[in-house]
């Protein structure tokens, strides 16, 4: 009696090996770039080649599906690894072509487009890009975003967004605070899940009831940011809202 071997699917083997390759070269990058071992440039290479070698972990796994089925070969269990896999090291790419949808085209987001707030890393960011989304579609997507007017003296408001700056851990460059010309400013770096750097600005300033706050938050790089430095200025002056009123202060 002859005995039928079944073979395990080359496609299958592939497909698992490919998503092995792909998920390190997704989750170690992120980690080099956040602590500064890995430069911007060198992240996008290694992240574009990983996003490669999911998708043809997903392509793959799914011609071994059709081949499995058609030859009975052995292979479903390392297919499904590498399609599940591969979808897993896709996600991050998912998620950003979901926010790009969602949110207009911008890298710098500002409270006061008149007066955008000094940036001292990226001295030379405009208030949007050329050829970027107009002022009326940032301002739809974070309504939120703007200046606030509190009740309370500027130089306690000031104490209470460096202690929300802190609270974020963000790397503080510069901190001004309000002096006689009325006008303070702090300008720090923040860096988001993927390890990007942004420069956020803040300004207190004096007013004839209390004080005026601004804010500004620039990409260092790319010219869409997701939308994170519009959710970042609504955030952060909702909280400073909060502890305002905490300490007795008015908003409006």
């Amino acid at each position: 009696m002859k005995r039928i071997v079944r073979r395990t699917s080359r496609l299958a083997r592939w497909s698992r090996r490919l998503a092995g390759f792909a998920l390190p070269l997704i989750v170690l990058p992120v980690w080099l770039h956040r602590t500064r071992l890995l430069n911007s440039t060198a992240f996008q290479i290694v992240f574009a080649l990983a996003v490669v070698l999911a998708f043809l972990a997903v392509l793959l796994g799914i011609a071994a599906y059709v081949r499995i089925w058609r030859t009975g070969d052995h292979g479903w269990g390392k297919s499904t690894f590498g399609i599940v896999l591969g979808l897993a090291c896709l996600s991050p790419l998912a998620y950003g072509a979901v926010m790009a949808s969602r949110y207009p085209l911008t890298n710098d987001v500002t409270t006061d487009p008149r007066l955008p707030l000094a940036m001292i890393v990226h001295s030379t960011a405009p208030t949007r890009p050329e050829g970027g989304a107009s002022l009326s579609l940032v301002q739809a997507a974070f309504p939120a975003a703007r200046p606030r007017l509190y009740s309370s003296e500027p130089e306690a408001v000031f104490e209470q967004v460096m202690q929300l700056v802190g609270q974020r851990e963000w790397d503080v460059r510069v901190a001004r605070p309000v002096d006689l010309s009325g006008e303070g400013q702090v300008n720090a770096m923040a860096m988001t899940f993927m390890g990007w750097r942004d420069e956020v600005a803040i300004r207190v300033t004096r007013t004839l009831d209390g004080a005026r706050v601004d804010m500004r938050s620039a990409s260092l790089n790319g010219v869409h940011d997701l939308g994170v430095n519009g959710r970042r200025i609504e955030e952060f002056l909702q909280e400073l809202d909060q502890m305002v009123q905490r300490k007795g202060g008015d908003t409006g």
